[in-house]
């Protein structure tokens, strides 16, 4: 049998977080070959930060796609900036010449998100990032389900099942990510992966730091391992309509609020609301065919031991991190993102009825082909 073509492709990630942007490089045949390479990231200012957030708050006046309300377009002009300066620097300090990469993946910064009414938005030129770096790019990764009626997200779980299956590990499985939405992935021999937001990741730990302290993020859940756990407003968030829903279901960034902790002291809000992420989480149960034996967690929220403890305690499961199976919990994003690029490339399909409720297993992105080959100054 003739070996599956290996390609090299470096993804890009700018989560819900807004904390920066990063990218990784990994070889592929988009299929069960991983192998992972080097890694950056690029953190935003925090004036940066704030044309972003305000980014958020005028595209829920979006209807169409392509508008730019008010302070899109800046952010937009920003985010594929920041992506080029960022891919212009992980070239050069990897010394990889252009024709060592055959594509780039680029996912954008979500600001609007709203698969019911089939609209989901993605910032970022990927056609002038191609200009820019000299590389094909393929971006817009969620449009082509959205459009079909499926949810958009999660878009990760086939780069989950092929590590999974890579590393042999004994199902069922729930790799969870924890960006500013929380998303599982539940895996099992024989089966397509099950995929779907389960709730808040850390977007509103980081929007309660961020308003109380001037901070981005509970380091180290410093916070909330201090706090206590308010029980009456943790079974007030848990009571959102959202986990009675059935899967596929995806979630805006803003779609919980952090109104009910306002009156907590910083170190119990802080502990409130990671209860919050670890609980919804847990709640996904409901919805699996059986409850994981093994949780792994990625994303931001990989690196605050307090949701991982109020994780394991809901879940009485084992759980480990990305990082401690050899994965790269900060990076398994980005990495996807590549992984996604290659299997757009061969037509493969990047969502299935199981992760998004598409109606059939679907491809999608766009390519942006580079108009010149040449690194922008």
């Amino acid at each position: 049998m003739a070996m599956k073509k290996m390609m090299t492709a470096i993804g890009l990630m700018s989560g819900t977080s807004m904390d920066g942007v990063d990218a990784a490089l990994i070889e592929t045949d988009g299929e069960g070959l991983v192998r992972m390479g080097p890694t950056a990231a690029l953190a935003y200012g925090e004036q940066e930060r704030v044309v972003l957030r305000q980014a958020l708050v005028d595209a829920m006046a979006m209807t169409q796609r392509g508008e730019r309300p008010g302070s899109l377009e800046a952010a937009e002009r920003l985010i594929t900036r920041r992506h080029a300066e960022l891919l212009a620097s992980f070239l050069a300090e990897q010394r990889l010449s252009l024709e060592n990469i055959d594509v780039i993946g680029f996912h954008g910064q979500t600001v609007l998100h709203r698969p019911l009414q089939r609209l989901t938005v993605q910032i970022g030129d990927g056609q002038g990032l191609a200009d820019a770096i000299g590389i094909p790019v393929v971006f817009d990764m969620r449009a082509a389900d959205v459009a079909e009626g499926g949810q958009g997200a999660p878009l990760v779980p086939v780069y989950h099942q092929a590590l999974a299956q890579a590393a042999g590990l004994d199902g069922p499985v729930a790799v969870l990510n924890l960006g500013g939405v929380g998303n599982i992935t539940y895996l099992e021999a024989g089966r397509d992966p099950i995929a779907f937001d389960t709730g808040p990741g850390n977007a509103l730990i980081d929007d309660l730091m961020l308003e109380r302290s001037g901070t981005a993020m509970d380091e180290d859940g410093r916070h909330a391992l201090a706090g206590q756990v308010d029980q009456a407003i943790l079974a007030q968030l848990m009571a959102h309509e959202f986990f009675k829903a059935p899967p596929p279901k995806s979630l805006d960034r803003n779609a919980f609020s952090r109104v009910a902790v306002s009156c907590l002291p910083t170190d119990d809000a802080a502990a409130t609301l990671s209860a919050f992420t670890a609980s919804s989480a847990a709640a996904s149960r409901r919805w699996l065919p059986q409850a994981p034996k093994q949780w792994v967690v990625c994303g931001g929220g990989a690196r605050n031991p307090a949701i991982l403890e109020f994780l394991r305690r809901q879940t009485g499961a084992k759980v480990s991190t990305a990082d401690e199976l050899g994965w790269s919990a900060a990076m398994m994003e980005a990495q996807a993102f590549a992984y996604l690029a290659v299997r757009s490339l061969k037509g493969l399909p990047l969502t299935y009825p199981s992760t998004t409720g598409v109606p059939r297993s679907l491809t999608g992105g766009i390519l942006a082909a580079p108009r010149q080959n040449r690194l922008s100054a």
